[in-house]
């Protein structure tokens, strides 16, 4: 039986080191803020935000929410991120997309100010993911990867990892990310012969699955001693939530694997959280 990687774990332990960091920006008056801009009623994005919010009571950060209606205009939209790029009370900014189909993504995120781009979906702050710089941060759910690695000492130095996916959100940033701690890293995509995928998989040391397939890792492409971090939020055949991986065939061979519900996902506020805290710091010059 593999060993389960919980997100909840890795989330308090988080939380819990932003405790000191959050009373020395209180000491000097800095209050750690995050203006949370939403667009209309998706569930998935109100559901976030309530994760959030609860999140934020619990690291004692601020969090407002600028809610607007699906048809407000880029312009407005953009009038509004102006705003929250101006004032120095507001550390960190999080947008939620996709953003409505007449909004240009592009312009609005590339609006956003770097410094407050608390989930990393800047081109500058990618950019400082690619550069190992500290322009921005990375997303979210790229370093919750890391988190969970690092809190379960997982030693990622020299290893062999395959990330299965190349988003922006997750692929390349948290290739990058790995790279950065000397491991080697192959990505695979949806262009990848099946042959190399399996035979790259099956020489892994760790295997990231963020492809986006319900169920798509199966036990053809899993061995003994891997481990696993499995980012796919789906919905299965029988309405349940399951991740990338086929849990239940790959579960018994592996050494370590995130569960879907509550592995990686969990972990993506506390991410969250500890960018708005150290853009506080960054912002008042604390560090």
């Amino acid at each position: 039986m593999a060993k389960l990687l919980k997100g909840q774990e890795t989330a308090l332990s988080i939380s819990e080191g932003l405790g000191a960091r959050v009373a020395k920006l209180k000491e000097n008056d800095v209050i750690p803020r995050l203006a949370i801009v939403r667009l209309g009623e998706n569930p998935s994005d109100i559901s976030y935000e309530k994760g959030a919010i609860k999140r934020a009571a619990l690291t004692e950060v601020e969090a407002e929410v600028f809610q607007l209606p699906q048809e407000t205009s880029q312009d407005e939209l953009l009038g509004l991120i102006s705003k929250l790029n101006d004032d120095e009370n507001i550390h960190g900014i999080l947008i939620f997309r996709p953003l409505p189909k007449h909004i240009d993504d592009k312009v609005v995120k590339n609006a956003l100010n770097p410094q407050k781009d608390v989930d990393g979906i800047t081109d500058l702050s990618l950019s400082g993911v690619f550069a190992d710089s500290d322009v921005g941060f990375p997303p979210c759910t790229a370093q919750a990867c890391i988190e969970i690695l690092e809190y379960y000492g997982i030693d990622i130095k020299g290893k062999r990892i395959v990330v299965i996916g190349r988003s922006l959100v997750i692929g390349k940033p948290v290739a990058m990310l790995m790279m950065k701690r000397n491991a080697t890293i192959s990505v695979c995509h949806r262009s990848t012969k099946p042959q190399d995928l399996k035979d790259l998989c099956r020489s892994a040391d760790i295997i990231l699955a963020a492809a986006g397939a319900a169920k798509n890792f199966g036990k053809d492409l899993a061995v003994s001693g891997q481990i696993i971090i499995d980012v796919g939020i789906n919905v299965d055949e029988n309405g349940k939530l399951c991740g990338d991986v086929d849990f239940e065939a790959v579960e018994p061979l592996v050494e370590a694997i995130t569960p879907v519900p509550g592995g990686v996902g969990s972990v993506t506020t506390a991410v969250l959280m500890k960018h708005v805290v150290e853009a506080a710091e960054r912002q008042s010059r604390l560090i």
